[in-house]
């Protein structure tokens, strides 16, 4: 029975929670803590990137405390929509991680990949967050909860796009001096 409740929460994204804020939580307040997390991710980034939301997913989860379902998870997404150059990708990894292990987060795995590197990271309240480069070399943020109390959850504001503009192809489209650059950044040394 264990086997099976340990893929059910592999498969839902739900993890284990300790004795901690999130095991208090319902969804709708996992959805609130992390749009507040990709806001303070997005914050720590210099110079700043532009941003679309992405969908929201939420999943139902086993409450391994019972041994019974009525938990769930919910996932928020964000792409950055800033044109991130193959030169510059190592600088906006090396950032995002240097930010989260400040907050405490636990890097939990790295993908070396040329074309598709990632971050996976875990946060002391069990959240599990992801940066990773995609299709043409977009990035993207999720952000999972542990398993929470299930509850009705409403869908983080998107504003709707314009067919007509390059933000409904979801690709990155916006120039950066610094991030579209085609050169390495500069050491923080200045060398």
């Amino acid at each position: 029975m264990l086997a099976v409740a340990l893929a059910v929460a592999v498969v839902s994204g739900c993890g284990l929670i300790g004795d901690g804020d999130a095991e208090q939580m319902n969804m709708q307040e996992a959805g609130d803590r992390a749009e507040q997390m990709l806001d303070g991710m997005f914050g720590a980034i210099e110079p700043s990137v532009e941003t679309q939301r992405g969908p929201s997913s939420d999943s139902i989860c086993t409450d391994f405390k019972n041994d019974s379902t009525g938990t769930g998870s919910i996932t928020r997404r964000r792409y950055v929509m800033t044109i991130i150059s193959d030169e510059r990708r190592g600088s906006f990894l090396g950032l995002v991680e240097r930010h989260w292990k400040k907050d405490g987060y636990e890097i939990t795995s790295v993908r070396k990949h040329k074309d598709s590197p990632a971050i996976f990271a875990s946060t002391p309240e069990g959240f599990r967050v992801v940066l990773q480069f995609g299709f043409k070399g977009q990035a993207s943020f999720d952000v999972t909860s542990p398993c929470v109390t299930e509850s009705e959850v409403t869908e983080a504001p998107r504003e709707p796009l314009d067919p007509s503009s390059p933000a409904a192809e979801g690709l990155p489209y916006v120039r950066s001096d610094f991030w579209s650059a085609e050169a390495p950044a500069p050491s923080a040394s200045g060398g």
